[in-house]
């Protein structure tokens, strides 16, 4: 009995330090948040409110959480900063919208993001992004918005991005982009307007699809008959697949 409760009283003890070394969900969304805000210059104070003093980071400006406290949103648009993306990012696993566009980021988009499965809009656009287009973005099977454009993004374009079946808008104009444009997948819904000023190769149109054949047409061959001034006639030859015709040499009658 003694040895029973002492491995109980063991057990108990384990799984309060394990718990007290494995952070709470919303400590490691506040650490993510506050990654990226440590790699951030902020010269308006937007993010004066995210902070370890603050009790909840549901409560700091320009963060959303849904009722289980987890960060949905981070709008972060037209806020002046400069820095780059963090790889923590990816730590907001319930995040929808990430918005960050007209800023002064720099530096790579990081791959890490391709694990934001629940992302609906993506929005870096006007910045001073460079690097190639992360694979890894095609991972994100939810997503509706991917707007890229007005950077210096390099490479070509990831074909797993031809495998998100929910996006609506698409715009990678405006960068650096080389190889041949996709046109399979999602991407057959937009046009050249998404991919204008860049190196990028438009495909050739595709070829006019083949006539139908003629309701005229029929199964007999066509027929050569020659006939000259003096009535004699030449032997019946199959020339195409149409209706008899009978040819007669003019020249032959003219006098």
């Amino acid at each position: 009995m003694a040895v029973w409760a002492s491995s109980f009283t063991t057990s108990i003890c384990l799984i309060l330090v394990a718990s007290r070394l494995s952070p709470a969900s919303g400590d490691i969304e506040r650490n993510a948040l506050n990654a990226l805000k440590n790699n951030l210059v902020d010269p308006n104070n937007v993010l004066q409110s995210w902070g370890p003093t603050n009790a909840s980071h549901c409560r700091w400006f320009h963060v959303t959480c849904n009722s289980q406290n987890n960060v949905t949103r981070v709008d972060l648009g037209n806020a002046n900063l400069t820095g780059q993306l963090v790889p923590q990012l990816a730590h907001l696993r319930s995040l929808e919208y990430l918005e960050l566009f007209a800023n002064n980021l720099s530096g790579q988009v990081p791959n890490e993001l391709g694990n934001l499965t629940k992302l609906v809009s993506l929005d870096l656009y006007l910045n001073n992004l460079s690097g190639p287009i992360p694979k890894s973005l095609g991972n994100l099977q939810k997503l509706r918005f991917l707007r890229l454009n007005n950077n210096s993004l390099s490479g070509n374009i990831p074909l797993s991005l031809t495998t998100i079946p929910t996006l609506e808008v698409l715009d990678l104009s405006n960068n650096r982009l080389t190889g041949v444009i996709p046109v399979n997948g999602s991407f057959s819904l937009f046009n050249n307007t998404s991919f204008a000023n860049n190196d990028l190769v438009f495909p050739p149109a595709a070829p006019p699809p083949p006539l139908p054949p003629s309701p005229q047409s029929t199964s007999r061959g066509l027929l050569y008959f020659h006939t000259d001034r003096r009535g004699g006639g030449g032997p019946l030859r199959s020339v195409f697949n149409f209706s008899v015709i009978f040819r007669t040499r003019f020249d032959d009658w003219l006098c």
